[in-house]
């Protein structure tokens, strides 16, 4: 095969595969409702067009971060805003989620513990937690 014909090659598969990736990820957005959600709960509907800008700016800057491996060299505060807003998006979207699914009220009804709901959730949460802090202290050792 030729260089030309391979980077051809490569290059649809890329664009094909972006296509299919990003699709799946707007669609997840969409059933989620994550948005219009975030915009009623924050009493922000005029601010609608400024998420959705900067749900596909981030995911824009973190594929071209992730391409070219690109490397900042950042103080401790910084990384800690990062991984603040990192944290932000992941729990938006793990209770959007839930939300839309109502898995914890269903599971609590099948295990008879609706009186126990809180606690459910608190043992949920307290699991990601000590989860978290078994792979970033015991296990990236």
């Amino acid at each position: 095969m030729t260089a030309q014909l391979s980077l051809g090659l490569h290059l649809l598969l890329g664009i094909a595969g972006g296509i299919a990736v990003g699709g799946g990820v707007i669609a997840l957005f969409i059933v989620l409702d994550m948005v219009p959600r975030l915009a009623q709960l924050t009493s922000s509907y005029d601010k609608v067009h400024w998420y959705e800008g900067a749900m596909v700016g981030g995911s824009l800057l973190g594929t071209m971060s992730d391409f070219w491996n690109w490397k900042m060299s950042a103080g401790p505060l910084i990384e800690l805003g990062v991984g603040l807003f990192d944290g932000v998006f992941i729990g938006m979207l793990a209770a959007a989620l839930t939300e839309v699914l109502n898995v914890l009220p269903i599971l609590a009804k099948r295990l008879n513990m609706t009186h126990m709901l809180f606690g459910l959730l608190m043992a949920m949460v307290c699991g990601k937690v000590a989860g978290s802090l078994f792979d970033w202290f015991v296990y990236q050792q």
